[in-house]
C-alpha cells in the first residue's frame, strides 16, 4: 500500500474526461494483429441484467498503446479492454473500459490468474510477467489488470496537470498554524474542485473497490475461467479480500500478500503504517551505522536526530539539483519512504542522504520522481490521483477536528523520523473531508461462509502494510497464514524459495501451505 506522502504528519494525507455513453458491450471489428476470444460457454453464473458483459468477446492485442508508465512488456503479453458498467446498479447505462494483459500458458493449462499490485492507483499491466521460472506460468495464463479509472483503463481518473504536480511537490506542508490549516484545507478544496472538473463525479463515485470486484468477476468470466484464482498484493489484499465477501463461491484460490486489516479505520492503519515505517528507518539506520560513510552516523539512536537535521533544511529552502526544479522537502522524505520499502533501496538512501549533506539532492529526487510516477518526459502517471479518489471513497472520512487533532498526534509519536517538530496540538482535515462524493465501504469484520481455504503472506517487517495486519486478516478469513522474515514490502514470488515453492504448490494442486509456515 502506498504510503500518504503529501502532509503525511499534517492530518495523515496524501500526497476532464467525457464519457461516451451507451447501453452494453457491442462486438467490435478485429484489429489487425489481434486475437478474438471468449469462452466456449458461459463460465459461471451471470447476475441477472449483466449477460452481455458476462459474454463480450475480447479483443487481444499489441500492448503499444496501453502502456501508460514507462514500462515495457515483453513480446510475448498482449492486452484487451473489457467493458463493464460505470454503475452496476444501472448496467444499460454508462460503460467504461478495463485494461487487461495476459501471457499465455505453456504448458498444460489449469485456467487464468488474476493479478493486481495494489496501491491503490497502481497499473498492474506488467504483472503478466510475474512468477518467471516457476510451474505457474506452465499452468496459468497471468492475467495483469489496471483497475477501473487506473493505467489504461478508460476513462482515467485525473485531477492536477504534470505542471501543477511539479508545482504541488515544491511547497513544503508544514504550517499548523490557524492560517496554515486554513491555506492546507483551501488547498483540499481546490484540488477536489480539480478532480470533479477534470474526472466528474460520476467516474469518482463509481471508482471504489465495491466496482472494482465486480469488474474482476466480469473478468473472470470472459476469461473462461468457472472460479477465480487470484493474487494480490498490498492494497490489492483489500480487492481480493472484498472479492471473497462479494463472489464466496467463484473464488479457487486466492494468496493476499501484504495484507490490510479490513476492520481498521484509515486513521489507525495510518499510525500503525508510520510505525512500521519506523521500524524500517531503525533497521536502515542500524545497517547504515555498519558502513564507513553512513550520513546517519554511528549510533542509530542518534539517526532520527540526524536525518531531521538533513532534511529539515529543506522546508526553507530546496537542495541544488542537475534538474532545474531541486529537491523540496516533500520530495526527499518521498525519496526516503521509497527507498524504505526494500532493503534493495537502502543504498540509494545512503547515497542521497550523503549527497544530501554536500548540498544537493539528484538521487533523492529520482527516487521520489518514481514514487510520484513522473516519467521521463516531465508527464506522471495517474497513480496519485487515482490512489486519492480509491482511498476516499474506500473508507470515511475524518471531519472531526479534534479527531484530526489526535490523529496528527498519534502519528508523530508513532514515526518520529516524520516529525518535523512543528506540531502545534493543531491539524487539519484530511482530503477525505472535502471530497465531492461519499465513501461506499467502510471497516468491517470479515465474516464468510463457503470460500475454499485461502492464504495470507505476511512479512515481519513489512513497513507499507504492518505485520500484524496480515495476522488479522488471516484470522477474519479463516485463512492459512505464511510469515517471512523479512523488511520489505510483500514478498510472493520475488525469488524467495520457502515462500514461493508452497504457493506454486497452492495454486496448481490446491494444497495450502502449512498454516503457521515460517521462514
Amino acid at each position: 500500500m502506498r504510503t500518504r506522502t503529501r502532509s503525511t504528519v499534517v492530518a495523515l494525507s496524501a500526497v476532464a474526461v467525457v464519457l461516451a455513453g451507451c447501453s452494453g458491450p457491442e462486438p467490435t471489428a478485429t484489429p489487425e494483429n489481434s486475437e478474438a476470444s471468449s469462452p466456449a460457454s458461459v463460465a459461471g453464473p451471470i447476475p441477472a441484467g449483466l449477460e452481455n458483459f458476462y459474454t463480450q468477446t475480447l479483443q487481444w492485442e499489441s500492448c503499444d498503446r496501453y502502456n501508460t508508465d514507462g514500462s515495457e512488456l515483453g513480446g510475448s503479453v498482449e492486452c484487451a479492454m473489457v467493458t463493464v458498467p460505470l454503475d452496476y446498479a444501472d448496467p444499460t447505462g454508462t460503460t467504461i473500459e478495463v485494461a487487461i494483459s495476459r501471457t499465455k500458458a505453456t504448458g498444460e493449462k489449469i485456467g487464468s490468474i488474476l493479478m493486481n499490485p495494489g496501491g491503490p492507483g497502481s497499473s498492474g499491466l506488467y504483472l503478466a510477467e510475474q512468477a518467471a521460472g516457476t510451474t505457474v506460468t506452465d499452468r496459468f495464463d497471468r492475467i495483469g489488470f489496471d483497475p477501473r479509472g487506473i493505467g489504461a483503463s478508460e476513462p482515467e481518473v485525473r485531477c492536477l496537470t504534470s505542471e501543477e504536480v511539479d508545482q504541488e511537490r515544491r511547497e513544503p506542508d508544514v504550517d499548523v498554524s490557524p492560517e496554515g490549516i486554513a491555506a492546507t484545507e483551501a488547498e483540499h478544496r481546490d484540488y477536489a474542485e480539480n478532480c470533479v472538473e477534470r474526472t466528474g463525479t460520476d467516474v469518482l463515485e463509481h471508482v471504489g473497490t465495491r466496482e472494482v470486484v465486480r469488474d474482476m468477476d466480469v473478468i473472470r468470466a470472459v476469461l473462461g475461467d468457472e472460479k477465480l484464482t487470484y493474487i494480490g498484493y498490498s492494497y490489492g489484499t483489500r480487492i481480493g479480500t472484498a472479492y471473497a465477501e462479494e463472489f464466496p463461491s467463484n473464488v479457487r484460490a486466492m494468496v493476499l500478500d501484504g495484507a490490510l486489516d479490513p476492520d481498521q479505520s484509515p486513521v489507525d492503519e495510518a499510525v500503525a503504517q508510520g510505525a512500521a515505517f519506523q521500524t524500517a528507518f531503525d533497521e536502515f539506520a542500524t545497517d547504515c551505522a555498519q558502513t564507513e560513510t553512513c550520513p546517519l552516523g554511528t549510533d542509530p539512536a542518534q539517526a532520527v536526530e540526524q536525518f531531521r537535521s538533513l532534511v529539515d533544511p529543506l522546508i526553507d529552502r530546496p537542495a541544488e539539483t542537475t534538474d532545474p526544479r531541486g529537491l523540496s522537502y516533500d520530495d526527499a522524505i518521498t525519496g526516503a519512504q521509497q527507498a524504505l520499502y526494500s532493503q534493495q533501496l537502502w543504498r540509494l538512501l545512503r547515497a542521497g542522504l550523503n549527497e544530501l549533506g554536500d548540498g544537493r539532492g539528484d538521487t533523492l529526487l529520482r527516487l521520489a520522481d518514481t514514487y510520484s510516477g513522473r516519467l521521463e518526459d516531465g508527464s506522471y502517471t495517474n497513480i496519485d490521483d487515482a490512489f486519492n479518489a480509491v482511498r476516499c471513497v474506500d473508507g470515511p472520512p475524518t471531519t472531526d477536528r479534534a479527531e484530526a487533532d489526535e490523529a496528527d498526534a498519534r502519528f508523530r509519536a508513532a514515526a518520529p523520523y516524520l516529525d518535523d517538530g512543528r506540531a502545534t496540538g493543531n491539524a487539519p482535515l484530511d482530503l477525505c473531508a472535502f471530497w465531492p462524493v461519499p465513501n461506499t465501504s467502510d471497516p468491517h469484520i470479515v465474516d464468510v461462509e463457503g470460500l475454499p481455504t485461502l492464504v495470507v503472506v505476511s512479512t515481519t517487517n513489512d513497513p507499507a502494510t504492518p505485520y500484524q495486519a496480515g495476522v488479522e486478516l488471516a484470522a477474519q478469513l479463516r485463512a492459512d497464514l505464511v510469515t517471512y522474515e523479512g523488511t520489505q514490502h510483500t514478498v510472493a514470488f520475488s525469488g524467495v524459495e520457502c515462500v514461493d515453492d508452497p504457493l506454486v504448490n497452492y495454486f496448481v494442486d490446491l494444497v495450502p501451505p502449512e498454516d503457521g509456515l515460517r521462514c
